[in-house]
């Protein structure tokens, strides 16, 4: 199967640390893999509502959620671009993994089963240089991978505050270009054997 990778960018910055981090490891991957940029913040995705059990709730009316969730199913490889905002990841980005909750019921109620065995993986760009304060974030998408039996990738973390900084982030740089080339395991959560 030919991997397809989704990159989403959910900085309130456009061409931001974070878009700039994922662009350099994107850069790496072999030609033949597609790769399919959105970014969150320009799309019209409405807070979300939870309406899971209303058999009639569609798409959200006036939105870009159909085309989010066809771009999320379509893809073998799923990247979370987003800074670390307060410790985890940003209001849009927030906003995008709040409605896989509705996708597990509507509009497919076999979209847990299609993102399983697909890989999620993260990138984010922090103003601190300690990564510990990155774990919320990490946590948050390794946890959303395994409740979804996904494979997690990692956060690949960079250093940048000022515009094009994590470019000076040699560390970043250089796990950059193998990131996207591991194999990573499935998900599990701790109590997971």
């Amino acid at each position: 199967m030919t991997r397809s990778f989704l990159f989403l960018l959910g900085s309130a910055r456009t061409g931001g640390n974070t878009e700039l981090l994922a662009r350099a490891a994107a850069d790496q991957l072999p030609a033949d893999v597609e790769q399919r940029w959105l970014d969150l913040t320009a799309l019209h995705l409405p807070d979300f509502r939870d309406e899971r059990h209303d058999p009639d709730a569609g798409p959200a009316g006036n939105s870009d959620e159909a085309l989010l969730w066809e771009a999320t199913t379509a893809a073998t490889d799923i990247v979370i671009a987003s800074p670390l905002y307060w410790y985890s990841v940003s209001a849009a980005t927030k906003r995008y993994l709040d409605y896989w909750s509705k996708w597990l019921h509507t509009p497919d109620p076999g979209f847990r089963a299609k993102m399983g065995g697909r890989t999620l993986w993260g990138v984010t760009a922090m103003a601190h240089r300690e990564e510990e304060v990155a774990q919320p974030l990490i946590l948050t998408l390794h946890h959303s991978a395994a409740y979804m039996g996904m494979r997690f990738g990692g956060v690949l973390l960079g250093n940048g505050t000022s515009p094009g900084q994590v470019l000076t982030d040699d560390r970043a740089l250089l796990r950059a270009k193998t990131f996207f080339a591991q194999d990573p395991p499935p998900a599990r959560f701790a109590h997971q054997s």
